[in-house]
């Protein structure tokens, strides 16, 4: 009964208007439990089930991502021309390609070379002077 006077003192706060004391449930109607519903179980479809649930699993599994570094160098105009003349080409077997991937090509090919091929080809280039080339006064 003290519910239900608590409950008659706060709707009378809220509201303007005086209300009738709220009915306190029966006990019959507080332990009734609402039915559980049980869903009904589709048969296995055998192992192309398995296989197809192992798939998408392993297409929902997060890939770990590789870090990118963001870096800037300074390189002589005939190389940044060599970066042109070799996306050209490859529009030609209708490919595009970034410049980042022309370079990480490059790298990757440089990497496959002997230790004499590489020093060949690292002395074959014209020395640069270290640091950014120094602006144009306008």
């Amino acid at each position: 009964m003290k519910t239900a006077s608590r409950k008659t003192a706060v709707t009378r706060k809220t509201t303007s208007r005086v209300t009738a004391p709220l009915a306190s449930p029966s006990p019959v109607q507080r332990t009734k439990a609402s039915p559980v519903r049980v869903a009904p179980q589709k048969p296995a479809a055998g192992p192309k089930s398995a296989s197809k649930k192992l798939s998408d699993d392993a297409r929902k599994a997060p890939k770990p991502k590789e870090k990118l570094v963001r870096d800037s160098f300074t390189m002589p105009s005939e190389d940044f021309a060599l970066i042109a003349a070799l996306k050209n080409r490859a529009l030609m077997f209708k490919r595009p390609a970034k410049k980042s991937e022309l370079l990480r090509a490059g790298l990757h090919a440089l990497q496959a070379l002997s230790a004499p091929a590489l020093r060949a080809a690292l002395d074959a280039l014209t020395p640069l002077k270290a640091g950014r080339p120094k602006r144009e006064a306008s």
